[in-house]
């Protein structure tokens, strides 16, 4: 019951504090599957043999999407169904979002990014809300483009600018403007949760 409790106001808390931001559904526009997806690297080493590229220095962008790493493997060039490694320096950035980290698996689905699972230590989100900046990280970061959501996991924490969520998993839905923690996720960790009071205005001067 406990557990619920915390889920709800942490889902609460957030929603909140973005309640000064963007209506929900303005985040993560869809890119363009017809738009060119632009591939440029400092070298490349294609094994044909074993149907796997690798890259150095990469940079992959697609419209406002990027994804640059000091290296990159990849099961192919077809980008309607491949599977990337990046490795070393890994950032992802949409037009108002961004993640670092040191590895992300990169998922790429009918010619637009799909799924990206990134691992640092630790991986850090950062989305832009107008005035507010909500910043997350956590050991494991699932991005689902399709869906616009971000999973963290192991030490998660999340905060909207204002205030902060910790706990083992937070699910944080990017365009509803939402954190949830589900009990079943949390194993024996708690939800903590810090609340910073708003400073009141000052009074202009008569």
């Amino acid at each position: 019951m406990a557990h619920s409790r915390a889920s709800c106001l942490a889902a609460a808390l957030v929603a909140t504090g973005a309640a000064h931001a963007a209506a929900p559904g303005a985040v993560l526009p869809p890119v363009d599957r017809d738009q060119p997806i632009h591939l440029d690297a400092r070298s490349s080493d294609f094994d044909y043999k074993n149907n796997t590229l690798l890259f150095h220095g990469v940079r992959i962008a697609q419209g406002g999407l990027a994804v640059v790493a000091d290296e990159a493997t990849a099961s192919g060039l077809d980008f309607k169904d491949s599977h990337w490694v990046f490795r070393g320096n890994v950032k992802i950035t949409t037009p108002d979002s961004s993640l670092t980290s040191d590895e992300a698996r990169v998922a790429f689905a009918a010619n637009v990014v799909a799924n990206a699972q990134i691992t640092g230590s630790p991986a850090a989100f950062e989305q832009q809300r107008d005035k507010r900046v909500v910043r997350g990280h956590a050991v494991h970061i699932d991005y689902d483009f399709a869906a616009g959501t971000v999973r963290l996991t192991e030490d998660a924490w999340l905060s909207d600018g204002q205030n902060e969520i910790n706990g083992r998993t937070l699910l944080y839905d990017m365009r509803g403007q939402r954190v949830r923690a589900n009990a079943e996720e949390q194993d024996s960790q708690r939800v903590r949760i810090t609340i910073v009071p708003k400073k009141p205005e000052p009074k202009p001067n008569p």
